[in-house]
C-alpha cells in the first residue's frame, strides 16, 4: 500500500512538473523596447493631433503593442534636445537607458552605425518597400552593400526671405509671388544684401548666421558651393582648399564685416536666429518644409529662395529621416524592433511620412492633393545636395568645422588658413573614425 501510495505521488509530481512546462510555454515573454528620437517638427498634412515626431511615435507604437501577438511589448519613447545624442546614445550603452530604435537625421545616425552596434535591416525588407521608395534612398541607408538605415521621410532647407522688408528695401523686383523656390545669381545676393543693409536698423540684420554650434555646419558648408566648391572630393573627404572653396570663405567674413550677419554670431545657434526673423530682425533666414505652419504666424509674407550658386540655378541642402535599430545583446529586443519597422512599413503610419517630405511613392501619390503646401520643394529637390557621405565619426567632423567657422567669424585666422584647416582637421576625423569602426557582424 505504501508503494501504490509512493507511486501515486510521484505520478501526481511528474505531471503538475509537465503542466508547469506547458504552462511556461504558453506564455507570452514581456519585453521592453527604448525609442530616441531629437526634437523633430512635422507638418499636420495627415493628423492635425500630430505636429512632432515624438507624437507621431507615440500613436505608432501603441498600435503596435496592442496587435503585436508573439510578446507583451512595453515601448518607452525618449525626446531628446539637438546636440545631445552622444549623451542618450553612445554615453547609454549597456545601460538600462540604452537605445533600441533611434529615428533621427542620417547624418546623426549614420556615426553610430560605425560602432558596431547598429544592426543590418535587409531582412525585413520586401520587395515592395524596395519599389516603393527611390534607389537613391535606399543607396544612402546603406554601407558596404548592407541597409544600416530605413529611409522614412526626407526635410529639405532653403532660405526664406520676409517680403515686407524686401519692399522697404526696393528690393521689389527679386519677390515672386508664385508658389515657388526661387534662385538667385550671386551678383543678385550681393544687391539684395547690401540693400537690406542700408534699410535695416543695427539692430536688425539683412541674413541669418549661427556658428555657435555643430547645428550650422550643414548650411554653413552649402554656404561653401556659392562660387563652385563641391565640398567633398569623389572618395567622400573634405575639400575646401581650393580657388572655389577659398572664394566662398572670403564671401563669408566679407558678409560678417559688413554687418550682414547678426552680431557675434558665432556664438548664436539656431533658435537665437528663429527669434529675431519672427521679431522681423532678419532679411533671410533658413526653412525646411517643416516649420512651414509655425511661419504662418510670423505676421508677415514669406518668400524661398535656393541657396546661392555661381549658375544662377541655386542650391538646396537635403537629408533623409529614418529608423535604426541597436543590438543591446538581446535577441528577443532585436526581433521586437524589427517588426515594430515593419509594421510602420507595412500599414498606414507610413502615411505619417507626408508630415515632411514622403520618400514613399504611394503615400506621395496619395496624398498629393494636401502636399501643396510643401509641392514647391518636391519640385524643388533637383537643386538638393548632401553634406555627408556616411563616413565614420561625422559628428566629429562638424564639430571640428563649425570651431573654424568660429574662428573665421573672429577673424584670428586667415581664410587660407581656415580652408586648408577645414580639409585637415575635418579629415582627420574621418581618418580617426575609420580607423576606430566596427560593423556588426
Amino acid at each position: 500500500m505504501k508503494r501504490v501510495f509512493c507511486f501515486i505521488l510521484c505520478v501526481i509530481i511528474l505531471t503538475g512538473m509537465t503542466t508547469g512546462c506547458d504552462n511556461k510555454g504558453d506564455e507570452k515573454p514581456s519585453v521592453t523596447i527604448n525609442i530616441k528620437l531629437p526634437v523633430i517638427a512635422v507638418n499636420d498634412v495627415v493628423d492635425g493631433d500630430v505636429r512632432d515626431a515624438y507624437s507621431f511615435m507615440k500613436k505608432a507604437s501603441d498600435d503596435f503593442c496592442e496587435k503585436y501577438k508573439d510578446a507583451d511589448v512595453k515601448i518607452n519613447i525618449k525626446q531628446y534636445e539637438a546636440g545631445r545624442e552622444d549623451e542618450e546614445i553612445s554615453d547609454c550603452f549597456d545601460t538600462d537607458n540604452a537605445v533600441d530604435i533611434l529615428f533621427a537625421d542620417y547624418f546623426v545616425m549614420s556615426t553610430y552605425i560605425y560602432s558596431g552596434r547598429v544592426i543590418p535591416l535587409d531582412d525585413i525588407i520586401t520587395s515592395e518597400m524596395k519599389s516603393d521608395i527611390k534607389s537613391v534612398f535606399w543607396g544612402l541607408s546603406q554601407v558596404d552593400g548592407k541597409t544600416y538605415m530605413m529611409p522614412f521621410s526626407a526635410n529639405q532647407d532653403t532660405f526664406c526671405y520676409n517680403k515686407d522688408l524686401f519692399r522697404k528695401a526696393g528690393l521689389e523686383e527679386y519677390i515672386s509671388s508664385e508658389n515657388v523656390i526661387q534662385s538667385w545669381k550671386m551678383e543678385d545676393w550681393k544687391i539684395i544684401l547690401r540693400k537690406l543693409r542700408e534699410y535695416l536698423p543695427d539692430t536688425s540684420y539683412p541674413m541669418m548666421m549661427y556658428a555657435g554650434s555643430e547645428d550650422g555646419a550643414m548650411n554653413i558648408m552649402t554656404l561653401l558651393r556659392s562660387y563652385g566648391c563641391e565640398v567633398f572630393n569623389e572618395e567622400g573627404y573634405l575639400s575646401v582648399n581650393n580657388q572655389e572653396g577659398i572664394a566662398a570663405l572670403k564671401w563669408l567674413k566679407d558678409c560678417d564685416e559688413k554687418n550682414y550677419f547678426p552680431h557675434n554670431a558665432e556664438t548664436l545657434v539656431l533658435l537665437d536666429n528663429y527669434s529675431m526673423f519672427m521679431n522681423g530682425q532678419l532679411g533671410l533666414y533658413v526653412l525646411n518644409s517643416a516649420y512651414l505652419p509655425d511661419m504662418k504666424n510670423a505676421g508677415f509674407e514669406l518668400g524661398y529662395v535656393n541657396f546661392p550658386s555661381v549658375d544662377g540655378k541655386g542650391y538646396s541642402d537635403s537629408y533623409v529621416i529614418g529608423f535604426e535599430v541597436f543590438d543591446n545583446g538581446d535577441s528577443e529586443r532585436i526581433d521586437v524592433c524589427k517588426d515594430f519597422i515593419k509594421f510602420i512599413y507595412e500599414s498606414d503610419w507610413l502615411d505619417y511620412s507626408a508630415e515632411s517630405l514622403p520618400l514613399s511613392k504611394s503615400v506621395s501619390e496619395k496624398y498629393a492633393d494636401k502636399l501643396v503646401d510643401i509641392e514647391k520643394y518636391i519640385n524643388n529637390s533637383g537643386t538638393s545636395v548632401t553634406f555627408t557621405r556616411n563616413k565614420p565619426n561625422w559628428k566629429g567632423v562638424r564639430t571640428a568645422f563649425y570651431r573654424l567657422i568660429q574662428h573665421l567669424l573672429y577673424g584670428d585666422m586667415s581664410v587660407e588658413e581656415i580652408a586648408s584647416s577645414i580639409d585637415s582637421e575635418c579629415n582627420n576625423q574621418i581618418e580617426t573614425g575609420i580607423k576606430n569602426a566596427i560593423l556588426h557582424k
